[in-house]
């Protein structure tokens, strides 16, 4: 009995040390007219600790005991960060929109007045409870924080009060690394190989998939705003490009894809030429979509613990559950030391049932991905709707084994279920393990979407606002073939794609699998062009042939190329072909359409992230400019964000930008 007495006091004594060592601070995030802002993420630099704010943009965090510096972000806004120490106990951040930078930074709260700092300080009023009160519950009242919110939380009244303890600046000096960033955590990235110039003459045919995958921009995002460049090849530039919306018009047609092409001088290379072929899938309400059976595939191994992993699974998951329609249904697996089916396949208008499921995973122990995948595959066949969409939604870090199984062995599971019917979407998580060359394979060969969740707005725009495209497949095994005129083009280069190649005869190939384009969703592909008689400053490519003679076209006068797409049906073999003829355009690239020229300036962007051989004069103000001059209605704020992006890269490789 003495034994366990002396225990017992042992155990709370290191409790309470335990407890002594660590302290709580409560906050509310918002923007600059009070808005509270939802699901902002609030972390503590350098450390796995984090949260998200609730919908009174509230948030509560446990740190251990010392000065820490806490990080506020928010799509579409400016990051801060803010020194704190124990003595904090409330914490109120105010947001800037990223389209409206001034040398004027508001922070406003009770007894604190308006501050004019220089552009890169940032300032967060810091509060600590009156002595006696007994709950600093009461900071978070909206009223007494000029906070606008709908709601209250539990516990807080009007009457609660709060005082100024001091403010906080802090400067945060930039990053500087170099051109290519050693990455010393645990991530990996497929090797790229840049495509080179291609001799009319010699190649006038250019085959390749499209690809509606854009990882690789909120993968870039969240290097540049941790304050480090991006490792050359997790730049795809193709897939930078195609983060954006661009208003191409729906096909007016039956086809459900249309195609449109432009050119103009190219912004890096003012001797070359610009091609842009934009491609638009069609639109369909909502309640016009088929059924979807879907299957979430969960990893919620140890890795997942961390506050941009799982818990943001949880809430994109929740935000497309919001989505489901009576006739959807779901499943949810997941998967750690073993495979476990958490809710067996559910109709979509059991929200609640689903919802309970979700909040209630947790992370822990090692990782059996294939397990979990040969699960999900059985549940979703089991369930199989003939005349719906059949998909896994697979949320994970990619730092998963596969069991029993080999790589190998998986992917031809994964590529035998495609043919099926039953579709693969892979969604990546978080950061220091990220796998991404695995996860971008897993969802090619299974036709599906890959996707980097960076933040809950990204979250919410993959499953809220572009549910259709994300989901719904209108046109599937989408490939485009391109015949250069030598008449007018002496050379050529794809921008990016370098993963999607195909041969020449794979464009007449019915079994070559290739891209699929959901529902309203745009693709962009350019080419940068040299054309004929254009003095080049390097030798040509390859010496003239002696023993060919080349023969000129002239029974195409004004036609620079010709578009020839094939697709398939999402529920037929057979491809489909459809072409379009682009003529001969004189057109500056400041003359040419908007969205045309953002394409460019992301291109532009991504030469630089990369190094790239081909970037010519490319340069981070010459970015920004054109960038600015493309932002548009920008309702989203993704253009604006963009801007602030190329101006960190360019602080980042000590060049001077415009502000």
């Amino acid at each position: 009995m003495k034994l366990m007495k002396y225990l017992l006091l042992f155990v709370t004594a290191f409790m309470s040390l335990q407890l002594q060592a660590q302290y709580t601070i409560k906050g509310i995030i918002t923007d600059t007219t009070n808005e509270a802002l939802i699901g902002a993420a609030v972390k503590v630099k350098g450390k796995a600790i984090g949260a998200a704010t609730d919908e009174s943009g509230a948030f509560t965090l446990t740190l251990p005991k010392g000065d820490s510096v806490i990080i506020a972000e928010y799509m579409g806004f400016i990051s801060q960060e803010i020194m704190i120490d124990a003595k904090t106990k409330f914490l109120k951040v105010k947001l800037v929109p990223v389209d409206k930078v001034t040398n004027e930074f508001v922070v406003t709260a009770q007894g604190i007045k308006r501050e004019e700092l220089p552009l890169g300080y940032s300032s967060a009023a810091l509060y600590e409870s009156k002595a006696g009160d007994a709950n600093i519950a009461g900071a978070l009242n909206g009223k007494a924080a000029g906070v606008k919110i709908k709601a209250t939380p539990q516990g807080v009244t009007s009457k609660s009060k709060v005082k100024t303890r001091k403010t906080v600046t802090q400067f945060t000096p930039p990053v500087i690394v170099h051109d290519r960033m050693v990455v010393d955590e645990d991530e990996s990235y497929a090797a790229i190989k840049e495509n080179n110039y291609q001799l009319v003459k010699d190649q006038p045919l250019s085959t390749f998939s499209i690809d509606v995958d854009r990882a690789s921009y909120s993968n870039v995002r969240r290097y540049l705003n941790n304050g480090n460049l991006p490792p050359v090849d997790a730049v795809r530039i193709e897939e930078m490009i195609n983060y954006f919306d661009y208003k191409y018009k729906s096909p007016v047609n039956d086809d459900p894809v249309a195609i449109y092409t432009d050119m103009a001088t190219c912004p890096w290379e003012p001797a070359h030429q610009l091609v842009r072929v934009a491609l638009k899938a069609k639109e369909l309400p909502l309640d016009k979509l088929p059924a979807a059976n879907l299957v979430f595939l969960l990893d919620v191994s140890g890795s997942m613990d961390d506050y941009n992993k799982l818990p943001l699974v949880k809430q994109a998951l929740a935000a497309l559950v919001q989505q489901l329609r009576s006739k959807d249904k779901v499943a949810i697996v997941t998967y750690a030391g073993a495979a476990n089916v958490a809710l067996p396949s559910t109709a979509g208008s059991e929200k609640t049932a689903i919802l309970n499921v979700i909040n209630q995973l947790q992370a822990g122990g090692s990782t059996a991905g294939g397990d979990g995948l040969k699960m999900a595959y059985d549940i979703a066949t089991e369930h199989f709707m003939k005349n719906g969409n059949n998909r896994i939604i697979m949320a994970t870090d990619g730092d998963f084994n596969v069991g029993e199984s080999s790589e190998g062995d998986l992917e031809t599971l994964i590529e035998k279920k495609r043919t099926s019917g039953v579709s693969l979407s892979v969604i990546g998580f978080g950061m220091g393990n990220v796998k991404d060359d695995k996860l971008e394979l897993l969802a090619d060969k299974g036709n599906g979407n890959y996707a980097y969740i960076d933040n809950f707005e990204e979250a919410r725009r993959t499953f809220v606002t572009e549910f259709g495209s994300t989901l719904f497949t209108v046109a599937k095994d989408v490939k485009l073939q391109l015949e250069f005129n030598p008449q007018y083009v002496q050379s050529y280069r794809l921008v990016g794609y370098e993963n999607r190649m195909l041969e020449n005869k794979d464009f007449n190939d019915d079994k070559k699998d290739a891209g699929d384009m959901g529902v309203g969703h745009t693709v962009t592909a350019l080419y940068e062009l040299i054309p004929t008689g254009a003095m080049n400053e390097n030798r040509p490519l390859v010496d003239s042939l002696k023993y060919q003679r080349t023969v000129a076209t002239s029974n195409y006068s004004g036609e620079v190329l010709t578009v020839k797409l094939r697709y398939k049906q999402p529920k037929e073999n057979k491809s489909q072909l459809l072409s379009s003829v682009m003529p001969w355009k004189v057109q500056d690239i400041k003359d040419a359409p908007e969205d045309f020229r953002m394409a460019a300036a992301v291109a532009e962007f991504g030469l630089l992230l990369r190094n790239s051989e081909h970037k010519g004069k490319a340069g981070y103000n010459a970015v920004l400019l054109l960038a600015k001059g493309a932002k548009g209605d920008d309702e989203e704020g993704y253009r604006s964000e963009f801007i602030q992006l190329v101006k960190k890269a360019g602080i980042l490789k000590n060049e001077e930008v415009a502000n």
